[in-house]
């Protein structure tokens, strides 16, 4: 039997992919908001394409206020944008 692959919603574009394939944005119980690059930490998850357009889409959808079920100050968001850039350098 083949190995069923998890898939998971981007929170940007809406599309469904291959857990590998995207990014865990991870939500604290200190209610903290950070990429979690190893997808291991304890949390809630969301994911998002391993793509700037889809953190943009996401950002301007509010795709992760409606996961986390909280308000998501700017600088998150730029953060996130940093994180992302440092991963996308590697």
């Amino acid at each position: 039997m083949a190995k069923k692959i998890p898939l998971r919603q981007c929170v940007g574009c809406g599309e469904m992919k291959g857990k590998k394939e995207m990014m865990r944005v991870l939500k604290t119980a200190e209610n903290e908001i950070c990429l979690d690059v190893t997808g291991k930490k304890n949390g809630r998850g969301a994911y998002v394409c391993k793509s700037r357009e889809c953190l943009q889409k996401a950002r301007k959808n509010k795709g992760l206020e409606r996961s986390f079920k909280m308000g998501i100050p700017n600088e998150v968001y730029d953060t996130l944008e940093k994180e992302f850039e440092s991963i996308e350098a590697e």
